[in-house]
């Protein structure tokens, strides 16, 4: 990478922006989130759910181009609940690594809809390299289909409206206690307001740049997925951020091109979205990433390798391992 592709900038400054569409934008980190802890089979039968089929369908994504996935590993015994002990999480990491030796391990603090707060930090005992550090309290009304006999552990429809609380300082506990495991918080922000929290982590010292910063757009209670938000939310971030941009349902499509566009990153994958286009279900994971790569080289960026995104994050250039 040169050096002007491999330094952290201004995502909303347009002479910074101008100099890189000239100069090389950097490669852009494709960051698979692989499955998710509320949807299932009973939504795409191409979602992971055991940790064998986690690796298979990273695996794909691994080979496709991901250099970075996030997981959600599921209750072997409930297999629509997430893990909530440290020895499921290190036997999804462990066959994760053994399917995909340089890929970036992004374990989930969101969990699911059901755990409690020490239930969501299990998966920090597995060794992770990055863990989803959310920003914002997620609130949420929706309806989930039921899951029939034809899958694992079936269950009635569930009718969902309720809030996972998260506050300041439950926030600097999670973020505390990543930092004494050495694991970098991607950072989940979810409207303008989650520049606030940011700047609470950092004036305690709870985060040290690069700071790995999500925009989650078009989740609900978050920002609406257009592109002014994008573009007023990034010129909010912090010096030193590097960026990574979702979008859910029909809008991951558009803000990954936005994003890639712009001289983000970005995150694809059957957790935020199971259509490929319209009326159209998803294959895989890897026909997602697939997608990114050819949009990020249409628009002449190049894709990071592992190696290049453990640098632009500053991270372990040896990756983590599981014996």
């Amino acid at each position: 990478m040169s050096e002007t592709a491999s330094e952290t900038w201004n995502y909303g400054d347009p002479y910074a922006y101008m100099e890189r569409v000239s100069g090389g934008m950097p490669p852009v980190i494709i960051c698979l989130a692989s499955n998710g802890g509320i949807q299932g089979k009973e939504y795409n039968d191409a979602l992971p759910e055991t940790a064998e089929e986690l690796a298979e369908s990273v695996g794909e994504a691994y080979d496709a181009g991901a250099s970075m996935v996030h997981i959600h590993a599921r209750n072997p015994e409930t297999l629509w609940k997430g893990a909530t002990t440290p020895e499921v999480w290190l036997d999804a990491n462990r066959r994760l690594r053994e399917r995909c030796p340089e890929i970036i391990i992004n374990n989930t603090t969101g969990g699911d809809l059901w755990m409690n707060h020490e239930q969501r930090l299990s998966c920090l005992d597995a060794n992770p390299e990055v863990a989803s550090l959310n920003l914002a309290p997620d609130m949420g009304k929706f309806k989930l289909k039921p899951r029939s006999d034809e899958y694992t552990h079936p269950r009635p429809a569930i009718d969902y409206d309720d809030c996972m609380p998260f506050s300041y300082k439950q926030i600097a506990h999670f973020a505390a206690e990543m930092k004494a495991r050495g694991i970098k918080p991607e950072l989940e922000t979810y409207h303008p307001g989650c520049g606030w929290v940011i700047r609470d982590l950092m004036a305690q010292g709870l985060i040290e740049p690069p700071y790995w910063v999500q925009t989650v757009m078009g989740y609900q209670t978050s920002s609406w997925p257009t592109v002014d938000n994008v573009v007023n939310m990034v010129r909010e971030f912090p010096e030193g951020s590097v960026w990574l941009c979702s979008g859910i349902g029909p809008h991951q499509l558009p803000m990954t091109t936005l994003a890639t566009l712009m001289g983000g990153h970005v995150r694809v994958g059957l957790e935020d979205n199971i259509y490929y286009r319209r009326g159209e279900k998803v294959r895989s994971n890897g026909q997602l990433v697939e997608r990114a790569v050819r949009i990020a080289h249409e628009l002449n960026r190049e894709v990071a390798t592992p190696a290049q995104a453990r640098e632009m994050l500053g991270l372990s250039l040896t990756p983590s391992q599981y014996s």
